[in-house]
């Protein structure tokens, strides 16, 4: 065997294409679709129910995350402490997330047990009757821990930030206040509950080594009951709000840093350009090795993070750039985040730096579709965003394609200084 020399460089290979499985799709007797990733090589599976069950959907503020959360502590039949323990003793578990649009009801299993796993799940979605003792439990909890994170500015500056953008009526602008959790009662939870979280509503999401007896068991547990054809309407559509930038200042006399931000309402994935804003983006402050990293924390040491983003949500989406200073140097802080983005907007970015986040970019790519689970997340971007199957290579092309003078034109399109919120919490003073 041929002794490795580490003192030579690995050679250095550009990835020219990038193959995602197909995904396979069928139908349960009524209909619900079951979308399948057929990978991996472990007998494990993870099951994903997703249903429009969002903050978008609700009449009365966290009735969607209360109902998502207390969906296992309890149906008709068992405890939420004898659901836990039939789950853990499959040694399976059960997740329940949501964002601004859906709900997402996760479990992760081995195959062998699947049979018996099922009819929790089924047992969940179909009998929870949200009990009123862990009700007023999780009301009490969540309030004490509204309590303690109003005390810190990164929260402070989140909340306030998206109601800027989007006002404080919108779903994806309105932030929890304390009265919120007060006013939640066991019916609204059930009435949202009965109208969301319905099967005819429901896309499922199958990742990892499926077994032959799945599609009879999943038809079996989910795909008997019949469809309806109750409509259910975003809360957006009715709460309309114009965007406008502004800046604003929230005075926190005990903060020993400032939380910044500053951003815009934007588009979301479905837009032509979206590709494009991702790439710029990364060069801004998408990265450890960005300008805004480079420049804030390295050169200046303001502080020891800061980062920009692309939020995108179903409706639409936002840009955001975000960080934590101390309170003498904030704005400095500020001057030199509107330095950088208006250096993209007057300098072509150099051949090299644009080469390297390239680079970045498509390692980071192959790296979030190692493995059946990572496959479905991209798989169900693009089931929920209604995107075309080629959506990633579209991606990865423009990342080869994408050249300065786009970049440029990106930057002098969408971030206008003029355009931005600018949000500061914490103590303002000066060095």
């Amino acid at each position: 065997m041929e002794k490795l020399n580490r003192e030579i460089t690995p050679h250095f290979g550009e990835i020219n294409k990038v193959d995602i499985p197909p995904h396979e799709r069928l139908d349960l007797d009524n209909g619900i679709p079951v979308y399948i990733i057929q990978a991996g090589t472990q007998d494990l599976v993870k099951i994903e129910f997703i249903f429009p069950a969002g903050p978008v959907f609700e009449n009365k503020p966290l009735l969607a995350s209360a109902t998502n959360y207390m969906l296992n502590e309890g149906t008709a039949k068992h405890s939420g402490a004898e659901i836990a323990y039939m789950i853990d003793n499959y040694g399976a578990y059960f997740q329940a997330e949501h964002s601004d649009d859906n709900a997402f009801l996760s479990i992760f299993t081995l195959n062998k047990h699947l049979g018996k796993i099922l009819p929790v799940i089924s047992e969940i979605l179909h009998e929870s009757i949200f009990p009123e003792k862990e009700l007023d439990i999780f009301k009490k909890n969540s309030i004490q821990r509204l309590s303690v994170n109003n005390e810190k500015v990164d929260f402070i500056a989140r909340n306030h930030f998206r109601e800027l953008l989007f006002g404080s009526d919108h779903p994806y602008g309105h932030h929890v206040v304390a009265d919120d959790y007060e006013r939640l009662t066991r019916a609204d939870l059930v009435s949202f509950f009965k109208t969301h979280y319905r099967l005819s509503l429901c896309k499922i999401l199958v990742a990892g080594k499926m077994s032959k007896e799945m599609p009879q068991l999943l038809n079996d547990y989910f795909g008997k009951e019949k469809s309806d054809s109750l409509h259910i309407q975003s809360q957006i559509i009715s709460k309309p709000f114009t965007f406008k930038a502004v800046k604003k200042n929230i005075q926190k006399e005990d903060a020993v840093q400032s939380a910044i931000r500053i951003g815009k309402r934007l588009f979301n994935k479905k837009h032509p350009d979206y590709h494009g804003m991702q790439i710029l983006n990364t060069i801004l402050g998408g990265y450890f090795g960005s300008r805004l990293m480079t420049n804030i924390r390295e050169d200046k040491g303001y502080t020891y993070g800061i980062g920009s983003g692309l939020a995108s949500n179903l409706q639409e989406g936002f840009f955001y750039i975000s960080s934590e200073v101390g309170n003498a140097v904030c704005e400095k802080a500020i001057h030199e985040i509107y330095f950088e983005i208006n250096r993209l907007r007057e300098s072509l970015v150099p051949i090299e730096e644009l080469q390297l986040v390239k680079n970045f970019l498509m390692g980071s790519f192959l790296r979030s579709i190692d493995g059946p689970f990572e496959l479905a997340a991209r798989l169900k971007t693009l089931i929920l965003f209604e995107l075309e199957a080629d959506y990633y290579t579209q991606y990865t092309e423009k990342i080869k394609s994408i050249d300065p003078a786009e970049i440029q034109y990106l930057a002098n399109r969408y971030l206008q200084a003029d355009s931005m919120v600018e949000l500061v919490v914490g103590k303002q003073e000066s060095e």
